[in-house]
């Protein structure tokens, strides 16, 4: 399935590009978030007039991306977890507890931006977290992750 990307994709292009994905991901994902329409004449003619506005929009994003990764900085962030004796959480921190706890400190932050590579964490101890604020703009945080009081 052909599509024109109308925002920058990571691993897939920037705006403007004409890319084939699998017709699922294009069906499912791209076309119905906003970051792509259909290769069809009609919709290139159509992105040829909208051309400078989505670049705008693109670089705009990003500034504001750019912005928010500044003011983070090397932000730390503290999460308290019950555990058992040994010391592994009975849950599990995963993306929407670190984005909750960001969202505390006054940082709206999706809990997709959140990059846990390795899956959900589950030991106490302190994490480098990677936030993908826009596809080329990457900062890190601390996230330490302690025990509660309460067992």
């Amino acid at each position: 399935m052909e599509v024109i990307l109308l925002e920058k994709v990571a691993q897939l292009g920037d705006p403007g590009d004409l890319v084939n994905v699998k017709s699922g991901y294009g069906r499912n994902f791209l076309i119905p978030t906003g970051k792509a329409v259909r290769a069809d004449e009609e919709n290139k003619a159509e992105y040829e007039k909208r051309k400078e506005a989505l670049l705008s929009a693109e670089a705009g994003r990003k500034d504001a991306a750019t912005k928010q990764a500044e003011s983070i900085g090397s932000l730390s962030i503290g999460i308290t977890a019950p555990v058992s004796e040994e010391g592994t959480l009975y849950g599990s921190i995963g993306t929407r507890e670190i984005s909750e706890a960001l969202h505390e400190k006054g940082f709206e932050i999706e809990k997709s931006a959140v990059r846990l590579p390795e899956g959900v964490l589950k030991e106490v101890g302190e994490y480098s977290i990677d936030l993908e604020l826009h596809p080329e703009v990457i900062t890190t945080i601390t996230l330490l992750v302690s025990a509660s009081d309460e067992s």
